[in-house]
């Protein structure tokens, strides 16, 4: 373990300085690379905890895993309440989410440290964490290593390895498996994701199949808030599609199937959100092109005289789900490999994608095999899926109950972390 651990950390730092003109540029010209640098570097002051109690510590990369793991971190507290929770995350936008949803449960929340030795004892001497959860497949082969000589457990929760990470991790397996053998407890998302870590190199003994922790996400918004929001938004019973996360290539694609449906169907509305808020100015764009007229959550327009709405503030896409119709959900025709649907079902409402959605393949095998979601290989079927489900109400009263349905037979990973940790 020491050898791997010493051998590691040579050639990283080696990397490191190799590449030091590049990340000199990066802190210079990148500000979301400058986001928490010091601290991750090792640099943890104000951090004060009560070491006389137990800490739990729950790392989520970025705003998908803060969302994944807001029950996990909530129920925690309700069950452990005499306990330090530390929350970190890698990412400026996470830190963003974290703050707003969850600073009143956690005693901390930081950035989680680069991993040079340095920087993890620094981070462990400061926490001293009793136990490490971290969201979904995130290895980092000197954090685990060095809490492993620490005797600190160190799990992996609702991890997924996609059939198109597994390939790269499978070539990789010598490198991967020492380091998944440290790990006190592996809990994937799906048997298929467990079965392939262990293909990979993990333990079979305590690699284990949990479920998704998404599906235990309960809506945060009362009957009255929702109204309030669809107020605010003065929909005025206008039907509201949610174009969610959307990377390049797919506007152009929802705004054609908007055009067209539009001439079908004149109530309804849509809100397009990007996935990275570097593209706001090419979205911007493509909005005034299309000849809608359009607004910006930013600066508080509304739909009452705007067809389209982007969404380009942080931390809202979730609530937004619960004023719509329908919701499309992004990178799914732009070989991303999609994004969580879930997030729009939990709210009850039916979701179309494309159909390159190999990130959430298990999820959506659930969701197809009801009418929870559809996928479309083409802008014409997206068209023609939307269509379906603004014209029927059959149909789409049906797509909602599934999507219910999904979630109550689905529902329980929270509980078993939290077993988990009792049991330890």
């Amino acid at each position: 373990m020491f050898f791997f651990s010493f051998v590691y950390n040579i050639l990283l730092i080696f990397a490191a300085i190799l590449l030091l003109p590049v990340i000199a540029i990066a802190l210079i010209c990148v500000p979301k690379f400058r986001a928490g640098f010091w601290t991750k570097l090792g640099f943890y002051c104000g951090i004060n905890l009560d070491h006389d109690k137990q800490t739990i510590f729950f790392h989520a990369v970025s705003v998908g895993e803060v969302n994944a793991i807001e029950a996990l971190v909530r129920k925690t507290r309700q069950e452990f309440p005499d306990s330090n929770i530390v929350l970190s995350t890698t990412t400026r936008t996470g830190q963003e989410i974290a703050n707003k949803k969850l600073s009143s449960v956690v005693n901390v929340i930081t950035y989680f440290p680069f991993d040079f030795f340095f920087s993890i004892n620094s981070f462990l001497n400061t926490v001293c964490p009793d136990k490490i959860i971290i969201a979904e497949t995130e290895i980092w082969p000197d954090f685990v290593t060095i809490a492993r000589m620490r005797n600190i457990p160190v799990y992996i929760v609702n991890g997924r390895l996609s059939p198109h990470s597994y390939k790269g991790y499978k070539r990789f397996s010598f490198f991967f498996k020492p380091v998944l053998s440290r790990y006190e407890g592996i809990f994937m998302q799906t048997q298929g994701d467990a079965d392939r870590i262990i293909d990979v190199g993990a333990n079979p003994d305590i690699t284990k199949c949990m479920g998704n922790l998404k599906f235990d996400i309960k809506p945060s918004m009362t009957d009255k808030q929702i109204t309030c929001l669809a107020q605010e938004l003065e929909l005025n019973g206008a039907r509201l599609i949610v174009a969610a996360s959307t990377h390049k290539g797919e506007d152009e694609i929802v705004l054609a199937s908007f055009k067209e449906l539009k001439k079908e169907f004149s109530d309804i509305k849509l809100l397009i959100a990007p996935r990275h808020p570097e593209r706001y100015n090419a979205v911007t764009e493509l909005l005034v092109q299309s000849g809608f007229t359009f607004g910006k959550r930013s600066s508080n327009d509304t739909f009452k005289n705007n067809d389209i709405i982007m969404l380009d503030t942080m931390g809202e896409l979730m609530k937004m789900f619960s004023v719509s119709h329908l919701a499309f959900i992004g990178g799914s025709f732009s070989n991303t490999g999609g994004h969580n649907p879930l997030e729009a079902n939990i709210w009850g409402k039916p979701v179309v994608s494309g159909d390159c959605v190999f990130n959430f393949k298990d999820i959506y095998a659930f969701l197809t095999y009801s009418d929870a979601a559809k996928l479309s290989s083409s802008k014409e079927e997206l068209t023609q899926d939307m269509r379906k489900l603004l014209s029927d109400s059959t149909f789409y009263n049906k797509a909602c109950a599934d999507t219910q349905k999904i979630f109550n037979e689905n529902s329980g990973a929270v509980d078993f972390v939290i077993n988990v940790l009792k049991e330890h």
